[in-house]
């Protein structure tokens, strides 16, 4: 009886953190960047998402088909990572990013593994499992590289937006599209739960390409032309 009522209390937790996810990622996206409301609302979202990542990982082994709690402890990884990006604006790394890039390479493996060899899977079959393993992968080998050089200004404000990007995914998909059952029927399998799922990718997508030619674009502010192939051409 009691480990009915702390899995559901840990159920609940879990559920509480995803909406409080869900509502302070989207404040943080709407909000100036680098503003104290951004920096207000991307906290509140870092402290969600550990809630959502720690309960997620008690939670998966005591599903009716047990699953992995790497899964959750990754979700805190991206989270933790990019809010440590923020801080440190040195750029230069400390002891949790090298426990992180750790984490990060053997929870890569573990994935990769429970995949080809535990059965593990999703709705969508075994792709997403290997997918998520290759984004570990690529987070280590470039935390890594964040251990080996200082990294620039610019290079921090990329790690910092994908890492969140990714977290803030994990949360609208695993709600938008894992949870469709709660939602009302008339939506569900709806195109729209797959625009929201996967709206951190297109932010993401929209910030990186303003970041990597944030300064052509403040030049041509500045002069009031852009440059085609080249050429100045007068704006319209």
């Amino acid at each position: 009886m009691s480990g009915t009522l702390i899995h559901t209390g840990v159920t609940w937790i879990h559920i509480a953190g995803g909406l409080v996810a869900l509502a302070s990622g989207t404040i943080a996206i709407a909000m100036r960047k680098g503003g104290a409301k951004h920096a207000s609302a991307g906290t509140w979202f870092c402290a969600s998402m550990l809630v959502l990542g720690v309960t997620a990982a008690i939670l998966e082994p005591f599903r009716p088909v047990p699953g992995s709690p790497v899964g959750g402890i990754m979700v805190c990884y991206f989270v933790l990572t990019a809010w440590m990006t923020a801080r440190r604006r040195d750029g230069r790394p400390g002891w949790i990013e090298k426990i992180a890039c750790a984490a990060a390479l053997g929870g890569a493996a573990v994935i990769a593994w429970d995949g080809l060899f535990s059965g593990a899977t999703t709705p969508a079959g075994r792709g997403p499992v290997f997918a998520f393993a290759a984004v570990c992968l690529v987070a280590g080998l470039l935390d890594l590289n964040a251990i080996l050089r200082k990294l620039s200004a610019a290079q921090r404000i990329s790690r910092h937006l994908w890492r969140m990007c990714f977290a803030f995914f994990i949360a609208t998909g695993s709600f938008f599209l894992g949870q469709q059952d709660v939602l009302p029927q008339a939506v569900r399998g709806s195109p729209i739960l797959f625009v929201l799922a996967f709206a951190p990718f297109a932010v993401m997508l929209f910030w990186l390409v303003r970041l990597r030619f944030a300064k052509a674009i403040a030049r041509s502010k500045q002069s009031g032309r852009i440059s085609i192939g080249g050429h100045p051409q007068p704006q319209a």
